[in-house]
């Protein structure tokens, strides 16, 4: 219960901070895309500044939900941001939620509540054992490549929405690192937590997936951003904690019900990204592209 109740403080934090950072992004142009230079730009800006304050309490409840929940319980919870972030943007910029939005929100979360029940995650490990972190860097190294490299030669809301994934994937091993480092607390203290390479690959891992999100951010539209982000960090955290953590989902006739689940969850996206909210006043001035 506790993991859960974090995991959606960290949920509606990174919410509260996507629409700050997202603001920010917005008046930062096109030149300073995929370089240092962009976080300098941002750093300029008190939005951002509060929008980064916001990813480390969500940093903080995270770090509780992983050491008290199994990663493929915890990540999932996540995409409850995606609604998040339209209703706060929504509240901020003082547009009314239409019908639309709200259909999207209950859509996502009954998805999500079926999805859950119906994987119903158990068991795992709190560490990763033996040299199982090497396949798993190397194919996320490869695959981080691939997205990147793609969206390098693309423009607009397809750029964002594969650096998008990017960061969602950069994000997802954050959590698997920073669950397997926290784990070290209960082997040998702050001591062992301090010396564990784990710590300062979480560490690396989480700024490289910020970078990510706020070029996603400069290149196009939240919504383009959003869906991935969200999805893309819930999918791919259940790979980690079933491959690297021994976490066991259901399967046979399971599978009909968590299909259903995702499908309502993907179907409440699109409905989301539809509605005025998202596809209007949260896009990118002309002139930003």
């Amino acid at each position: 219960m506790i993991s859960i109740l974090f995991a959606v403080l960290t949920a509606l934090s990174n919410g509260c901070a996507s629409v700050l950072q997202r603001r920010a992004a917005m008046r930062v142009p096109d030149s300073a895309a995929m370089r240092l230079s962009l976080f300098g730009r941002l750093l300029r800006q008190k939005v951002w500044l509060a929008g980064i304050g916001l990813v480390i309490v969500a940093a903080v409840c995270q770090a509780v939900a992983l050491a008290t929940g199994p990663i493929a319980v915890v990540q999932p919870i996540f995409v409850i941001e995606l609604p998040a972030t339209l209703l706060i943007a929504g509240y901020v910029m003082r547009v009314r939620a239409d019908r639309a939005l709200w259909y999207g929100v209950a859509a996502v979360t009954v998805g999500l509540a079926l999805g859950m029940a119906s994987a119903d995650p158990v068991g795992g490990s709190d560490t990763v054992r033996g040299a199982a972190w090497i396949p798993a860097l190397v194919l996320t190294g490869l695959f981080e490549a691939a997205l990147i490299g793609c969206a390098l030669r693309t423009r607009g809301d397809v750029r964002a929405a594969l650096l998008g994934l990017a960061a969602a994937c950069g994000y997802a091993l954050t959590a698997a690192l920073m669950k397997d480092a926290m784990a070290r607390l209960d082997d040998g203290g702050a001591a062992a937590l301090l010396s564990s390479w784990q710590l300062y690959a979480t560490a690396a891992a989480g700024v490289g997936a910020l970078f990510l999100l706020q070029n996603a951010l400069q290149a196009g539209s939240l919504v383009a951003v959003q869906p991935m982000l969200t999805l893309g960090d819930a999918l791919i955290s259940i790979v980690y904690g079933v491959t690297l953590f021994g976490e066991v989902l259901r399967t046979g006739w399971w599978l009909l019900p968590e299909l259903a689940a995702l499908a309502l969850i993907a179907a409440g996206c699109v409905r989301l990204a539809r509605t005025p909210l998202a596809a209007g006043t949260l896009a990118p001035p002309p002139t930003a592209r």
